[in-house]
């Protein structure tokens, strides 16, 4: 029977568990090995819950706490029971990337520190400033679950179950590995829609357009190998350029899908909005 208890355990601006539907549906059959280069919250990851897998993401503080999770979840779980929901005192442990001794933290610390930020912090928006320092405000939430304990196990003793590899890399790199038989899927941050609508500083440095352009070049490399990817991004034409130019318009479907995004800084930007899903198989 499955674990309903095994979802989620941050919460991520752009997740995909509104699209789950739509990407379930389209996920091929006889997968070797599951490939997520752009991690983020993993909606993806623990609604297939693949027995193989390959999990990445550039923000190194993000993937040690699926490493703690896994690994120290009851310290994990003990240290999150200390903090509270208060303004000033979240201010203090957001300030705590600001030291030069942040890096000697125990790892464990530094993941129920992220926990605590994003259960506490407004929208659960996990954005980073240019120094890759965390940012966002205070949520002024009056209960939030900051300490999920049945879920946190749950995921930890998953994640144990099975062949995971979790990653801090470039996701170029990672996905060399990938062969015929393996597929990836894709969640990059999104080409921004309009200028006020880019939410791509969850990692220092943001996603550029020459980002996007790299992106296309590697699923291009990844269809060359024989591997299936599956593409999530905004409806821009910028990336319906990019997956239908020359020799992709054969190779590449593209499809639109509506999504709703509820953080963004004007009004009138929220709600329903176009997305594209981009496939390299039938």
């Amino acid at each position: 029977m499955e674990n309903l208890l095994i979802n989620p355990i941050l919460k991520w601006v752009g997740g995909k568990r509104q699209l789950l539907d739509e990407i379930r549906k389209r996920i091929p059959k006889n997968i070797t090995t599951y490939y997520e280069p752009f991690f983020g919250g993993g909606a993806v990851f623990f609604d297939l819950k693949p027995k193989k897998a390959v999990l990445n993401d550039k923000n190194a503080e993000l993937m040690n706490v699926y490493s703690c999770i896994r690994d120290h979840v009851e310290e994990v779980i003990r240290l999150l029971q200390e903090h509270k929901n208060e303004s000033e005192y979240f201010y203090k442990i957001r300030q705590m990337d600001r030291q030069p001794e942040f890096q000697a933290l125990p790892l464990p610390v530094r993941a129920a520190r992220i926990l605590y930020l994003n259960k506490t912090c407004y929208n659960g928006l996990f954005r980073v400033n240019s120094h890759g320092e965390f940012n966002s405000p205070f949520g002024y939430y009056k209960t939030p679950n900051i300490v999920n304990e049945p879920v946190l196990r749950a995921v930890s003793e998953f994640l144990n179950l099975s062949a995971y590899t979790l990653k801090t890399e470039d996701y170029e790199k990672v996905l060399k590995s990938a062969k015929k038989g393996s597929f990836v899927y894709l969640d990059p941050p999104y080409e921004p829609v309009s200028d006020s609508s880019s939410f791509t500083g969850y990692n220092q440095g943001g996603f550029s357009r020459q980002e996007q352009n790299r992106l296309c070049r590697v699923c291009e490399e990844l269809h060359a190998k024989g591997v299936k990817f599956l593409l999530s991004n905004s409806s821009t034409p910028h990336i319906q350029g990019l997956y239908r130019r020359g020799e992709n318009r054969k190779r590449f479907h593209i499809e639109l899908v509506q999504a709703r995004r509820s953080v963004n800084s004007v009004a009138d930007g929220r709600g329903e909005v176009d997305e594209v899903l981009v496939r390299n198989y039938e």
